[in-house]
Order: C-alpha cells, then structure tokens, then sequence
C-alpha cells in the first residue's frame, strides 16, 4: 500500500511538471515609464531597487534555478503577481502623479519597517537585504521624490 501511494505521489509531482506558470520576462527593455528610466536615480539608488525590488516588482524578474521546480514555481508566479499587482515600477511613470506619491510613501514606510524586501526573498537573496545605511539612501531618495512630484500644499 505505502508503495502505491509513493508510486502515485511521484508521478503526480512529475506531471504537475509540465504545468508552468508564465514568466514575468517583458520582451521589451525598460521604458519610458520605468522608475529608474523616468527618474534617474542616483546610481546606489538604482542598484539597491533593482536587487531588493525588481524581481517581484517589475516586468523583468530573475528567475532562480528552483523556479523551474512546481509548485514551487507556482508559488514565485503568484508572488510576482502579487508585488506588480501592488507596485510595478516598470509602469511607474503611467500611475498618476498622486498614485506615484503614494508609491514613493509606501516605499518609505514598507522599507524603513523591514517589511520589504520580503524576509522570504532576503533568506534566498542575501545581497537584497538592506543595511541601515542603504535603508537610508533609498528613504531619503522616496522622500525628496515624492515632494518633487507631489509636493503639499
């Protein structure tokens, strides 16, 4: 009995194989409307966002080896689906200027709370967690930013 149900369980977890999510693997480099492109950061800022954020949050993400292995790439799929649902910094420049300032808000907030990067993505990709300093630089950049395109009145 236990054979059978390791038999079936190995053959379901093959087939479960062939059914792959699609890739966030935009065919088109970074446009117009990208952050980085559209703003031009400073070169640390734009080096930190595309290793801490890009992946889960952008048209362009970086598959690891594992992503080729269901569920797991399930999993990855629905979580890029996830961070573009809430902030695609691919399509940055198309949100409104108050939608962008909101964005740059919750960049400030998520960052300097440690809740972004994720814990989950910075266990895997050690370079993506952000020192105090680098918290800093990109807080400091969202902040002055965010005022540029929507200052208060």
């Amino acid at each position: 009995m236990r054979k059978k149900i390791f038999l079936g369980l190995a053959l379901l977890f093959v087939a479960i194989q062939f059914l792959r999510p699609a890739k966030n693997l935009s065919a088109t480099p970074a446009g117009k409307d990208d952050l980085v492109v559209r703003y031009s950061p400073p070169a640390e800022v734009g080096r930190l966002l595309q290793i801490s954020c890009y992946d889960c949050h952008s048209n362009h993400t970086r598959y690891p080896w594992y992503a080729e292995i269901q569920p797991v790439g399930w999993w990855l799929a629905s979580h890029v689906d996830d961070g573009k649902a809430n902030l695609n910094f691919s399509e940055f420049g198309a949100y409104t200027a108050k939608k962008q300032a909101k964005k740059l808000g919750a960049i400030y907030d998520q960052v300097t709370d440690h809740t972004m990067p994720l814990k989950s993505y910075t266990w895997i990709h050690r370079d993506a967690k952000l020192t105090d300093a680098q918290i800093a630089t990109v807080c400091d950049w969202a902040e002055a930013l965010q005022e540029k395109i929507a200052p208060e009145k």
